[in-house]
């Protein structure tokens, strides 16, 4: 099968017939073979009775159902684990994203030879209060993760080898990270395409603002996970020992200016009068919990099933 398409949903009735029936003509204008996935992501309104009817018309359309809402990550994670294509496409179901960008996405997985080849859409038709802060977390994500060249992490648009689906983990909110999940595994050809951005034509937006601040946590945490996932007292123990001894440092040159004031005959107040000492005391506590817990994130990473779960290419 050449293309499976995921398409995550939630309360978009009114926008499948129009999306299925337009994925269909680009699909058959280009002589592809595929499948598209409807992830229901617990819908209130009618979008599962849509599914099924398009179900049953036609056979390349295919449902999944949650119980209740998990989220984009959960919907996209199960798509992947069913996708069958050599390319898997992934679109929103508001018609924000077109379906004609499909022949080109897959045109540069399969001839140019990307991993992964994300959606960029440069012209939007978002309100400022949306556009400005993507533009700030877009920023900040290529810092972070290393991955220069994309502009719009968080597109619902893009194209992979069916190789990677199969081989990231997309959980809680990572969506918006799967470029870089994908390049913690290894695939590090890692494209983007400009792509059309259509005003939404059914319904309203599911994201709140909150998604900024999610997407922040989500980062630090991917970021901390790629560098010391498996190796957590290089970050605990280095910066705990670190703290350690520089209020160790503090503690004894206070300890070594009142013997110098005694020794001197000197006054000087009690050691335990100055609040530096408190100080240096607690940053020293602070520095042995640090390492403690370095220590113990290092015997359960040791202890875990997964420590030596690496993915292997090719074989001979």
């Amino acid at each position: 099968m050449d293309i499976s398409v995921i398409i995550p949903l939630y309360n978009e009735a009114e926008s499948l017939p129009e999306l299925h029936a337009w994925i269909k003509r680009v699909m058959e204008d280009n002589g592809y073979s595929y499948e598209i996935y409807f992830v229901n992501d617990g819908s209130t309104d009618d979008s599962w009775k849509v599914i099924e009817g398009l179900h049953a018309q036609y056979p390349e359309v295919k449902g999944i159902k949650f119980r209740r809402n998990y989220g984009k990550s959960p919907a996209l994670f199960c798509g992947f684990e069913r996708a069958e294509g050599d390319v898997v496409i992934t679109m929103d179901a508001d018609l924000q994203d077109s379906p004609d960008e499909i022949p080109e996405l897959y045109r540069m997985i399969v001839e140019e030879g990307y991993d992964l080849v994300s959606g960029y859409k440069q012209k939007r038709y978002d309100p400022l209060s949306k556009t400005l802060p993507t533009k700030l977390f877009n920023a900040t994500a290529r810092k972070v993760s290393g991955i220069k060249n994309l502009h719009d992490f968080n597109c619902g648009l893009k194209a992979y080898r069916r190789e990677v689906v199969k081989n990231i983990e997309v959980y809680g909110e990572m969506h918006r990270y799967i470029p870089y999940l994908a390049k913690n595994a290894g695939f590090s050809k890692i494209g983007e395409k400009v792509v059309q951005h259509q005003a939404r034509k059914y319904g309203s937006t599911k994201f709140g603002l909150d998604r900024f601040v999610n997407g922040y946590l989500d980062l630090i945490s991917l970021w901390f996970l790629s560098k010391f996932g498996v190796k957590p007292m290089h970050f605990f123990g280095l910066w705990g020992s670190v703290m350690f001894f520089i209020c160790l440092l503090c503690v004894v040159g206070i300890g070594v200016g009142k013997l110098y004031c005694l020794g001197k005959g000197i006054p000087a107040r009690l050691v335990t009068d100055s609040p530096y000492f408190y100080l240096a005391l607690v940053g020293m506590i602070l520095g042995f919990q640090l390492f403690l817990t370095g220590f113990l994130g290092e015997l359960i990473s040791r202890n875990s099933q997964e420590r030596n779960n690496y993915k292997i290419e090719k074989e001979f």
